[in-house]
């Protein structure tokens, strides 16, 4: 039987904790890593009407894409709608677990694939890269033994450069060394100067996976002391980041795109700017993404699409691109389907339950 820690781990391997921005509040919220799951109900918001509906359905874990908790709570008198969902599900042993800004941040199976999917675009980027999340590992290993090391550190996820996997740059030369009356050298004497065939490996891999890495680089080395160079990498990681470009299949009339656009998104209302031009190229944030209109202006974008523009910010578009803003809920509304996809290819005989209650705050009356 699985236990939440099960179910968060794969997820994180997705999404790592460590992508989420500096304001979120993702990960465990209520409840215990060790406790067995009933099953799990997958929604978009975590409300009073959601830990009802886990009830009925019998799931004593609740995966919702917004946080119930964003700050701190400083008391739980049940005088507010999170007081009181967080108060109901911990008197009904429900875990609350919340993957937000981390699910929206990475490139494979993230918000944004999930909208460029719906839409169709074709040959999508991250809009706006991560920096400062990528390192350089640099080791020394005999050169019988570089294959073993170097497999070990791309089976702990080193290497992933785009596209590509297994990427490393190696070079041969000679490493000395002298061990101590205390040391149990691998190759040598103790007291005496040796000389060795190695390879240099380099390779580059993500900051959170830097003690799985270590680990893995101990564990293939033959030698008692491992020596190796680790360096922090200002590249940006092209796999992770806020929103995301693309392009449509064939450029369409605005109004065409339009309708498109709110057929595929299933948003009764659309807020746009005007845009001569036909629409080709497609910039996308699932959620709050106007503080990437500039990024997607400079991308060369026809439309942005995306949700919570302020009125003068509309007036940012200058003709550039048409701002297509569809409402936050409905640019997110797919993410508990993409959660459950992300578990369902782990786990082939877990089926976790798709909310069926509407948590959609905004009503449009028509």
């Amino acid at each position: 039987m699985l236990k939440i820690s099960d179910i968060t781990a794969e997820l994180e391997k997705v999404a790592p904790s460590s992508l989420q921005e500096d304001y979120d509040n993702s990960g465990l919220i209520t409840g215990e890593a060790d406790t067995l799951i009933t099953n799990a109900l997958v929604c978009l918001d975590c409300t009073e009407a959601i830990i009802d509906e886990a009830i009925r359905s019998n799931c004593n874990l609740v995966i919702a894409h917004h946080p119930i908790v964003f700050k701190g709570l400083k008391r739980l008198n049940g005088n507010n709608y999170v007081e009181r969902t967080i108060i109901k599900a911990i008197r009904n042993h429900i875990a609350i677990y919340a993957i937000h800004t981390n699910l929206d941040n990475v490139f494979y199976q993230g918000v944004n694939t999930k909208i460029a999917e719906k839409l169709g675009l074709q040959s999508c980027k991250i809009l706006n890269t991560k920096e400062g999340k990528l390192a350089k590992l640099v080791t020394f290993v005999p050169v019988a033994y570089a294959d073993l090391v170097r497999n070990a550190l791309f089976e702990a996820g080193t290497g992933q450069i785009g596209n590509y996997d297994a990427c490393s740059f190696n070079t041969e030369g000679i490493g000395t060394f002298r061990g101590n009356e205390q040391s149990n050298a691998f190759v040598g004497k103790k007291g005496e100067l040796h000389s060795e065939s190695e390879t240099r490996i380099e390779t580059i891999f993500p900051l959170y996976l830097k003690s799985k890495i270590l680990t893995a680089l101990s564990t293939a080395h033959p030698y008692e002391e491992v020596a190796y160079d680790i360096t922090l990498l200002q590249n940006s990681w092209q796999v992770a980041g806020s929103g995301m470009i693309g392009e449509l299949p064939m450029a369409l009339p605005s109004e065409e795109f339009l309708e498109l656009l709110k057929r595929n998104m299933q948003t009764g209302v659309i807020k746009y700017t005007p845009f001569a031009n036909v629409i080709k190229r497609i910039a996308i944030c699932g959620g709050s993404g106007s503080f990437l209109l500039r990024k997607a202006i400079q991308a060369g974008a026809d439309a942005f699409v995306t949700s919570d523009f302020k009125y003068h910010d509309f007036f940012d578009a200058e003709s550039k691109l048409m701002i297509c803003d569809i409402g936050h809920y409905e640019s997110e509304q797919f993410t508990p389907e993409l959660i459950i996809e992300i578990l369902r290819k782990k786990f082939v005989t877990f089926a976790p339950v798709l909310t069926k209650t509407n948590t959609n705050p905004v009503n449009y009356y028509s």
